[in-house]
């Protein structure tokens, strides 16, 4: 629930919609009010205009464990880990129609050992998205920040066996050109790697 994730929230506009239906879950806040009370305190005076109960579609709020597993009535299966990032962070895997999508925002890795937790929860995955915010020249002079390296992506996807990664969570500093060469580099180490861009679309067959 760091600003860089949630700041678009009140500016969501079907969430103003009466008819729709969301549910918002998080897995780093189980306690008493939990994900709700940040959306509120996000939405609440001075620092802006609009409270959360301006919205008009139906919004459920729900807190799990990291570790967690559960279900939903189409089909689709999820499963989490905790990650390594200061105030939490959750990890997920998707699972639907024998396919699998891994979402791996905001985690620290220990130089030299591969967080088994992710590993467990990346095993075999079609696709992975894993947070690749600094190479690994970088990252010696950002540890306790909470963030990964796109080398580190790499490794924990071939050694799990991973079919396709996509890099993301950029840092600011790393403009256009920037990553044009991470991408390089990174398809010259596995070329099933790629850097994630806006609007860019993956069917998983």
């Amino acid at each position: 629930t760091h600003w860089d994730h949630i700041n678009g929230f009140p500016f969501f506009d079907p969430g103003f919609q009466p008819g729709r239906s969301f549910e918002i879950m998080a897995g780093h806040l189980k306690r008493p009010g939990g994900i709700r009370d940040v959306f509120v305190g996000q939405m609440a005076q001075p620092t802006f205009p609009v409270p959360l109960e301006a919205m008009r579609a139906s919004l459920t709020f729900q807190d799990f464990e990291a570790g967690d597993s559960f279900g939903f009535d189409n089909g689709v299966r999820v499963r989490t880990t905790p990650l390594n990032h200061p105030n939490g962070a959750t990890a997920y895997r998707i699972e639907f129609e024998g396919r699998a999508l891994c979402y791996v925002t905001d985690t620290e890795h220990v130089v030299g050992t591969p967080d088994p937790r992710v590993l467990a929860l990346i095993e075999g995955a079609d696709l992975v998205i894993y947070d690749s915010t600094y190479t690994d020249e970088e990252f010696p002079s950002h540890v306790g920040w909470g963030h990964s390296t796109w080398q580190e992506a790499i490794r924990l996807c071939r050694a799990a066996s991973v079919k396709q990664l996509a890099l993301f969570h950029h840092d600011p500093s790393h403009e256009d050109g920037f990553m044009r060469t991470v991408e390089r580099a990174a398809r010259a180490q596995w070329d099933a790697t790629f850097v994630a861009r806006e609007r860019t679309r993956i069917q998983l067959a």
